[in-house]
């Protein structure tokens, strides 16, 4: 077993680069092959003759039923286990899981091969987040995790431009005079499309290297009990229940959104799949990628004026400002003002994980590191990829209860969310402090 280690050498040197880059790639990829589900909600609905709220099941329920139970006990295997190993396996499974979507030939088999894309994709984000601390010094970890968060951005914008484009090409395309192809639908060749490239991803990681784990705390020793790291968290409730809780909240708009909008284009304003999703692809990389880099920025500059905080005031800041224009952008009479708002808010909102991501590492012992993302994740996941697009359609197909009124269901899921989102950072402001100190 590894032993932390008070050597820095490896901090921020070259490796830590390359195996960041890799992680992103792969982060990347982890949300196209999550994400291209919802460019494909009319033919999947039509295929199996299914509504709103069970597509809604295979892109949340699906997908998360195993995610997020198995990030806590993965979590605990990266605090004591080789991290790369750990992702190497989960990126082989999911692209292999994703690619198998394609062969889904009824609802079950689909709902099946998501499950095993989410058990797959539940070892990188945890055993990630524990590398990046053992790779990078304390005053460039924010930077390295809200590269990585760019992976969010970069992948849903991947997701919808890719995803959109390779529909509607193979929809136009004879491809049936190939006898292989003959057998599938488009939307099928569209899921083996996006998980293929999961196995060069792969072969990029066996060139990463596991680095030691750097003590920072008096806790930094080998193996740390569970029971150890629930009593941890008791004692400090307050500060990581607002914080938790508030980026979960902050995941039911952002994924709610996510799966929700290049539909709810398409029915309100009547554009095409690859419209709407070169749009709304265009937006996330570039305005998403954007405020996620804003966002570490932003927090550098509030710890300068001595906001200790930072790192999590942001959170709180976020959900105020995007608050109003994410009610307003549905609710909008021509696409042109839905997108330019939409714009603004993708913005705002993708600035808080990366820097929030970073605030707790910097709360939490190293060997607790992992299952403490896990937990985050766990619950953010919970929240956001399971509840947040069942939220939305349940809304759709039980309150308003049209198609059409898709549009009524985004403006109020970010009417009620952001601030809870909000207020429950304002809860825990002066105990982060508190614990930073310590």
């Amino acid at each position: 077993m590894q032993q932390p280690s008070s050597n820095t050498s490896q901090l921020d040197s070259p490796s830590s680069h390359y195996a960041l880059l890799v992680l992103l790639l792969a982060y990347i990829l982890s949300f196209v092959d999550r994400n291209v589900l919802s460019l494909l909600v009319g033919p999947i609905r039509e295929a199996f003759n299914i509504s709103d709220f069970q597509f809604s099941l295979l892109h949340g329920l699906a997908f998360t039923l195993f995610y997020i139970v198995l990030g806590l006990p993965i979590g605990w295997l990266a605090d004591r286990i080789s991290r790369k190993k750990i992702i190497i396996s989960g990126v082989f499974f999911w692209s292999l899981m994703t690619c198998a979507c394609g062969f889904a030939k009824n609802f079950t088999g689909l709902f099946l091969a998501r499950i095993g894309v989410g058990v797959g994709e539940a070892t990188l984000s945890p055993a990630t987040y524990s590398m990046l601390s053992d790779l990078y010094s304390a005053k460039n970890l924010r930077w390295a995790t809200s590269i990585f968060a760019m992976g969010i951005t970069i992948g849903s914008g991947t997701s919808y431009l890719i995803g959109g484009w390779m529909y509607d090409y193979l929809t136009r395309t004879n491809y049936q005079q190939f006898e292989i192809l003959a057998q599938f639908s488009a939307w099928q060749l569209t899921f083996i499309g996006v998980g293929l490239p999961g196995f060069l991803i792969v072969g990029l990681m066996l060139f990463m290297r596991e680095p030691k784990r750097v003590a920072h705390h008096q806790l930094d020793h080998e193996h740390i009990p569970v029971r150890q790291v629930i009593s941890f968290l008791r004692q400090h409730f307050r500060v990581y229940f607002s914080v938790m809780m508030s980026i979960s909240m902050m995941a039911i708009v952002g994924y709610g959104t996510l799966i929700w909008y290049p539909e709810f284009l398409v029915r309100t304003y009547s554009i095409s799949k690859t419209e709407a999703g070169a749009a709304l692809g265009s937006i996330f990389i570039f305005a998403g990628t954007g405020g996620t880099f804003a966002g570490a920025w932003f927090s550098g500059l509030l710890q300068k004026r001595g906001y200790d905080d930072a790192n999590i005031r942001v959170v709180m800041i976020a959900a105020i400002v995007a608050l109003l224009p994410a009610v307003a952008a549905p609710l909008m009479p021509s696409s042109d003002l839905a997108l330019a708002l939409a714009t603004f808010v993708i913005f705002v909102h993708y600035t808080h994980f990366g820097v929030a991501m970073a605030g707790l590492q910097n709360i939490t012992p190293n060997r607790m590191r992992a299952q403490v993302s896990a937990l985050l994740l766990f619950l953010a996941n919970l929240f956001g990829l399971m509840l947040g697009g069942s939220i939305v359609a349940s809304l759709t197909d039980f309150v308003f209860g049209q198609d059409s009124d898709l549009r009524y269901s985004l403006a109020t899921v970010s009417g009620i969310f952001y601030p809870i989102a909000a207020a429950l950072i304002a809860i825990g402001l002066a105990n982060y402090r508190k614990m930073l100190k310590h």
